[in-house]
């Protein structure tokens, strides 16, 4: 389906359970259909290339767990296949490969990842790749021990980073889909200033540079990468908040605009989200202007498919605010269009068909 034929998305929001909604694209509005609330903590969760499933985290320490589920096309609406563990605990981000073979998982509170197999019915298999992070860093309170917070899959199906806010470091793995396993690249890591915090990552839609934002130091880096050996090289480290800004503030979410433009960052204590504009021969950031979230607590933010409209998730005032994006300058505008839902903390959309 062409992105302009597209006039309706099935609007997945992760949070206090998984609440469905279809979203006007005409509008912005978003109406809600129904909620599934039988997954503890789905804190985040990603689609199947089919748009056929879903998977989601069940983040917490005891008893971790990927969760899979059957998306029903006339209504949006969620149907349980299985669960397998995420063999770590605290899983707080999951990843699906371009062929639908393999779901990778992030295990916050012990430090890994993991590579589950997805069987031809959309169900999971037990995880067949499974490393777990070592070392520690500065920040005494949340870096005494590795705390794998996202990985995410290169455009070229081939490699995955893992950023690890515990250490410092974004860790590189090779992708085999046939197998669907993961196995680490040689180098098999780079490394982050000191206290950064990595949390989540963002590849660039010409497969030649990528995003990484750090929860602690409030910072973005821009790093070239070579994606034939699956390498990166930090080209610059900007700061997602105002130069007058002192208090307290944690990065989480990063995007690129499907038209490769413009960079976005959300900023939790700021409550904003930063837009930053890409040099397209560097991929340089500059940033452009903080537009606030219009609640608290911004933990994860999307971008529809079209490139139209950008949707905050304030976590702590519960509610989903949705803006307008001025294509020539990345700017948003506030449509006026809010819903309310407990504790959106991740924001998922497929084309109604």
């Amino acid at each position: 389906m062409a992105q302009q034929q597209v006039e309706a998305m099935w609007f997945y929001v992760g949070g206090a359970g998984i609440s469905v909604y279809r979203l006007d694209l005409s509008t912005g509005d978003l109406a809600h259909r129904n909620t599934v609330s039988d997954v503890k903590n789905p804190s985040f969760q990603a689609v199947h290339p089919s748009n056929r499933f879903l998977y989601s985290v069940a983040e917490v320490n005891d008893g971790g767990a990927i969760h899979a589920f059957e998306i029903d096309p006339a209504t949006g609406a969620l149907g349980s296949l299985n669960h397998q563990s995420s063999m770590g605990a605290g899983p707080c981000h999951v990843s699906v490969d371009a062929t639908g073979r393999v779901v990778l998982a992030a295990n916050y509170s012990s430090g890994g990842v993991a590579a589950l197999p997805i069987n031809d019915d959309g169900s999971l298999g037990e995880a067949n790749s499974v490393y777990q992070h070592e070392g520690s860093s500065v920040h005494p309170g949340r870096q005494q021990g590795p705390h794998a917070h996202s990985i995410t899959i290169d455009p070229g199906n081939r490699f995955a980073v893992s950023a690890d806010l515990g250490i410092d470091k974004v860790l590189v793995y090779r992708l085999d889909a046939e197998k669907q396993t993961i196995t680490p690249n040689d180098p098999p890591w780079v490394d982050v200033q000191a206290g950064a915090g990595p949390r989540h990552f963002a590849f660039h839609p010409n497969r030649k540079h990528a995003y990484l934002i750090n929860e602690l130091d409030n910072t973005a880096v821009a790093y070239a990468y070579d994606e034939d050996r699956g390498v990166l090289e930090t080209v610059q480290v900007i700061s997602t908040l105002p130069s007058d800004f002192t208090d307290t503030s944690y990065c989480a979410d990063i995007h690129v605009s499907p038209d490769g433009r413009f960079v976005y960052g959300s900023n939790r204590g700021h409550d904003s989200i930063v837009i930053f504009e890409v040099d397209p021969d560097t991929g340089r950031l500059s940033v452009v202007d903080y537009e606030s979230t219009r609640g608290e607590f911004p933990r994860n933010f999307a971008l529809d498919p079209t490139g139209r409209y950008l949707f905050a998730a304030n976590q702590n005032t519960d509610n989903i605010v949705t803006y307008r994006i001025d294509g020539h300058t990345g700017r948003l505008t506030a449509t006026g269009q809010q819903a309310e839902t407990p504790q959106p903390v991740c924001i998922n959309m497929i084309p109604v068909a």
